[in-house]
């Protein structure tokens, strides 16, 4: 729809007109009602909407057969037998809803059946099915026992066991997210642009290898599936990855269109999507800028999708992987409690696996965070914890950019400017694209007397991360900049900016008073600095009573300066 929704409208009619409806009629269906690109079907029997179900996605298989991949229309259908509401001419119910659900966890052009379907046609429908187990389903209280209808003519040589995969043919997931970038389709209608596809494709295999957080299948390897028809599960379970990156290329005029899609090859969810429309003069200028935008964007998706795994699991079955994932979850999230949390599972994961770098290294920074956000110690305190954790880190491994972070951020507790700067460029060194080396980056020039590359660094790290939990934090920054470089103006802005994005933390109205107070609004003023006290009267101790050590003496008083202009009696 994205790409095409008046050509997409127009297939999807043709496709009922033609397949869809009139096969529900011969199988004594009647459609209830449509939503959107969906329907509600309902059947005389269990065997009739079986029977129908098959008939529309083995005719739909056939459509598609000749269709390119980001043309084709596939349905999911769930199948449910259960007691419904009948209201006029619509149906309601726990029925209706678990069907619903059903369609939900079904493959793109399969068919999923709860229990209660599968036993009234086993036996009657000469079909295989995959047992599925109980599956959690969405507002359903309790877990629904499922089955995966097999629609390929493989089916019948597996057995009737109903195995869903043999375990020949299936390759087992690596221990961190895996992940296949397809060649990008050539929509162009010329041969003569394959390479532009390939190329880009290429580009994001190379620059997702980099990542030492991501398994990536060799090019070699995923190149295999161009120009074939195969389901993205399919392609997931041959080459043993939990992640599938498809795209396509088009042209238009003078314009290039290239779109691609991130698919959980577990659920066939799209994890993210976005096209870029762009002028091909320069080609190769183009491929650049579309890799690095899709491959900045890809790992954060998938990080999170990781996340979301392991806060489904019981702790106490986390591996050391999941322990590590589930500790960056809390990282995610604002508050001592979370805060707290992460360093559990950082050193759970440390527990487990004593070699494995990143925990080591984000429990550092969240040490740090802990001392710096919510005072959980003193910063001489933190810096003494956090350095040989963050050393470890760098000694397992020299490629982990995190912990240069840590060594950073522990330099910087201690007022050391300088070994600060050259540990956030070594981490960027290594990984150019990670918003929170571009942070801390900006954080140390600031600190340093360059407030005005600060600026510069942490607006980077908020284009690399523009909903990032942190958002906040990197505003607050950017005001003190401005209020370092006197422009009070622009750091009331940037104070109310971070206000709005985090209305109780402390910080941003102390900043916010400090710069009332020299722009002479003093009314307003006096209200922010009381409200950044009653917030947390800790906080504001800590950080004007006291002068944290990467403040310089000349910023420390300038910042007083504005406080008491707010009125504030030291």
């Amino acid at each position: 729809m994205g790409i095409d929704e008046e050509g997409t409208l127009a297939r999807l009619k043709a496709v009922r007109k033609a397949l869809v409806d009139p096969t529900i009629a011969a199988h004594r269906g009647r459609i209830v009602k449509t939503t959107g690109d969906g329907m509600l079907v309902e059947f005389a029997s269990a065997v009739d909407a079986v029977r129908g179900a098959i008939e529309v996605q083995n005719g739909m298989a056939n459509q598609n057969a000749s269709v390119p991949r980001d043309q084709r229309i596939d349905f999911r259908i769930g199948i449910h037998v259960g007691d419904i509401i009948i209201d006029d001419n619509d149906i309601f119910g726990d029925g209706v809803n678990v069907a619903a659900r059903l369609e939900g966890i079904a493959d793109p052009g399969g068919v999923c059946m709860s229990n209660d379907a599968y036993r009234q046609v086993r036996g009657k429908v000469e079909i295989v099915c995959d047992d599925m187990g109980p599956q959690p389903l969405k507002n359903i209280a309790e877990p629904m026992h499922a089955w995966r209808v097999r629609l390929t003519d493989q089916s019948s040589s597996a057995g009737q066991s109903g195995s869903s995969l043999s375990e020949t043919q299936a390759l087992p997931l690596p221990d961190k997210p895996s992940i296949a970038v397809l060649s990008f389709t050539n929509m162009t209608g010329d041969p003569d642009q394959e390479y532009f596809g390939d190329g880009i494709a290429e580009d994001i295999i190379t620059m997702l290898s980099r990542s030492r957080s991501l398994f990536v299948i060799a090019r070699n390897s995923s190149f295999t599936y161009k120009g074939r028809a195969v389901d993205v599960k399919q392609i997931a379970r041959e080459l043993g990855v939990r992640y599938v990156l498809e795209g396509s290329v088009r042209r238009g005029g003078n314009r290039v269109r290239i779109s691609a899609q991130l698919i959980d090859a577990e659920t066939g969810n799209h994890l993210w999507a976005d096209r870029y429309d762009r002028d091909p003069a320069d080609v190769f200028a183009v491929q650049d800028e579309i890799t690095e935008a899709v491959a900045i964007a890809i790992e954060p998706a998938v990080a999170e999708m990781e996340r979301q795994r392991a806060v489904r699991k019981p702790p106490e079955s986390l591996g050391a992987w999941e322990a590590y994932q589930r500790g960056l979850w809390h990282m995610g999230r604002i508050g001592v409690t979370d805060n707290e949390a992460a360093k559990s599972f950082f050193r759970r994961a440390i527990e487990l696996d004593p070699n494995f770098a990143p925990p080591h290294a984000w429990l550092a920074n969240a040490i740090f965070q802990g001392a710096v956000l919510y005072q959980t110690s003193s910063f001489a305190e933190a810096a003494d914890e956090l350095l040989p954790l963050a050393e470890r880190a760098v000694c397992l491994d020299r490629s982990d950019a995190v912990g240069h972070l840590g060594i950073a951020s522990g330099l910087q507790a201690r007022g050391d400017h300088d070994g600060s700067l050259a540990e956030m460029r070594q981490a960027l060194a290594i990984s150019p694209n990670d918003a929170t080396a571009h942070h801390f980056l900006g954080f140390s020039l600031l600190f340093s007397g360059r407030p005005r590359e600060g600026i510069e660094a942490i607006r980077r790290a908020m284009r690399l991360d523009p909903n990032g939990p942190v958002a906040y934090h990197r505003l607050v920054h950017i005001a003190m900049a401005h209020y370092f470089l006197r422009e009070y103006a622009a750091a009331i802005e940037s104070a109310k900016d971070a206000i709005r994005s985090r209305p109780d933390h402390p910080w941003p109205h102390r900043w916010l008073a400090a710069a009332l107070g020299q722009a002479g609004r003093l009314d307003e003023a006096k209200q922010a600095l009381q409200k950044a006290i009653a917030i947390s009267l800790k906080s504001f101790d800590m950080y004007v009573r006291q002068r944290p050590p990467w403040m310089r003496p000349a910023d420390h008083e300038h910042m007083l300066e504005g406080l008491r202009k707010a009125g504030w009696k030291s």
